[in-house]
């Protein structure tokens, strides 16, 4: 066990349930009017392995930091109530239209005038996979870019070890452990547990923890070409609404591994696009 003093920071994002929303059939976007705000599932699992490394070392700090309008201050005191030390809220109407490119900047820099302001370094920034009301998985990566940080991403677990962390990283046909020095940007996956419930005591807490919200006038040396709309290549050419299909087979079996290799050949031709089921 370490007792190392680690500091790290978790980015999370406030999206709407998927579980409730609709898509507009005709212009093909979400209608996100009344549909409840909820933690992106995959930042909670960033969340839950730093609150897994502070179990192996107390001394681990744990930082979260969010950019959007101040209503995400929610999902931020779900994150305190869950397991983090501290809260940020990076909001300003200067940052709205911000693509992932846009917002990693912005993220970057907010995150060095945090290590400035409080006079720390943090030896890890971790972020979930992709946002699920967008599911494009580019923040965490272009963040690593933004502070010339080095990445692992698809991460399952981590745990650190001297000066280094370990990962197990989930990939197409394995799972792959490998270190990666410090400081570092790590993205996660869905593990094999889901993130821990807070305790009624963490909530109370939370309720009156102090959520610092940080504007544009906040952050030091911010490039004002770099932000919103103005500082945001991403330009989309169309949306559309993922098809579900219907169809399916019945796989009519006593041997079970035989019903595996069916199953598994099925799949693996759907792959391929050799099937007519998905």
């Amino acid at each position: 066990e370490s007792d190392r003093n680690m500091n790290i920071i978790v980015c999370v994002k406030q999206v709407p349930d998927t579980e409730r929303i609709e898509i507009d059939s005709v212009t093909n976007t979400l209608k996100r009017e009344g549909v409840p705000s909820i933690l992106n599932p995959y930042d909670g699992y960033a969340l839950e392995a730093a609150a897994k490394m502070k179990d192996e070392n107390p001394s681990t700090n744990i930082y979260v930091i969010s950019m959007g309008p101040p209503q995400a201050e929610a999902v931020l005191r779900e994150c305190l109530a869950m397991a983090a030390d501290k809260a940020y809220l990076v909001t300003d109407k200067l940052f709205s239209g911000s693509d992932t490119y846009a917002t990693s900047y912005i993220l970057s820099k907010a995150i060095k005038q945090i290590e400035l302001d409080e006079g720390i370094v943090f030896d890890a920034v971790f972020c979930g996979k992709q946002a699920i009301d967008g599911e494009t998985a580019q923040v965490g990566p272009e963040l690593a870019e933004q502070m010339n940080y080095p990445q692992i991403t698809s991460c399952l677990e981590v745990v650190e070890k001297n000066d280094e962390l370990q990962v197990i990283q989930e990939q197409l046909d394995c799972r792959k452990r490998m270190g990666i020095s410090l400081p570092c940007v790590l993205t996660f996956t869905k593990p094999s547990k889901d993130p821990r419930f807070p305790t009624f005591k963490r909530k109370l807490e939370a309720r009156k923890a102090n959520v610092r919200h940080i504007s544009i006038s906040d952050i030091e040396d911010m490039n004002m070409q770099k932000i919103g709309v103005k500082g945001s290549p991403t330009r989309v050419r169309r949306c559309y609404a993922i098809s579900k299909s219907k169809k399916t087979q019945l796989v009519e079996c006593s041997d079970l591994d035989e019903i595996v290799d069916r199953i598994y050949s099925i799949i693996e031709l759907a792959s391929k696009g050799e099937s007519n089921y998905d």
